[in-house]
C-alpha cells in the first residue's frame, strides 16, 4: 500500500483524461473528470498554474478596475473608460452568470483560460494606474480620422516619435 498524497496534490498521470475519478477525502460526492473544472490540473502555458478559484477572483478584480475608475477624475466619455467598463462588465457578468463553469466563462470572452482573464485585470490594473497618474486622456484626440492605406510620405509632419506629446486644448 501505498502513502496517502496530500490534498491537492495531482493525480498520476497514468489515468487517461477521461476518466472520472472520486476525489478521497472529499466531502463533495460529485465525481471529478480529469482535465476539466475541477479536475483541471494544468493550463498547459509555462508559469501560470492552475487556480480553481480563477471564476470568483475575475469578479472581484474587474469590478476593482470600476471601483477605481469610478473614484478617478477621468471624464466618463473618454474612449479607454468606455472601453475598460465594457470589457469589465462583459466579463463580470459571464463569471456571474456561470460561477461553477469556467469552460463557459471561456468561451464566452474569448480571451483565454480564466486563470489568463485574472491575469488580464491584474496588467490592466496596472496600466489602469499609468492612465490615471499621467491623466492620459488628456492627451487624446477626438474624432482621429483613420486611414487605411495611408500615404505615410504625405503624412509625414516632420516630428520625431520620442517628442512629447501635447495636451488637449
Amino acid at each position: 500500500a501505498g502513502r496517502l498524497s496530500a490534498p491537492g496534490r495531482r493525480l498520476p498521470t497514468m489515468v487517461p483524461p477521461s476518466t472520472s475519478v472520486a476525489r478521497p477525502f472529499s466531502a463533495a460526492s460529485e465525481e471529478i473528470v480529469l482535465g476539466v473544472g475541477k479536475g483541471k490540473s494544468s493550463t498547459g502555458l509555462v508559469g501560470l498554474p492552475v487556480d480553481h478559484d480563477a471564476v470568483p477572483k475575475m469578479i472581484v478584480k474587474y469590478q476593482a478596475l470600476l471601483d477605481k475608475m469610478a473614484a478617478s477624475d477621468m471624464p466618463e466619455d473618454a474612449q479607454y473608460r468606455k472601453n475598460v467598463t465594457a470589457i469589465a462588465e462583459f466579463r463580470i457578468k459571464a463569471a456571474t452568470d456561470n460561477p461553477d463553469d469556467p469552460e463557459a466563462v471561456e468561451d464566452l470572452c474569448n480571451c483565454g483560460q480564466v486563470e489568463e482573464l485574472v491575469q488580464q485585470a491584474d496588467n490592466e490594473m496596472i496600466v489602469l494606474d499609468m492612465y490615471l497618474r499621467n491623466r492620459w486622456w488628456e492627451y487624446v484626440k477626438d474624432n482621429v480620422i483613420i486611414e487605411h492605406n495611408p500615404d505615410h510620405e504625405q503624412d509625414d509632419d516632420g516630428r520625431e516619435w520620442d517628442e512629447p506629446l501635447e495636451k488637449n486644448a
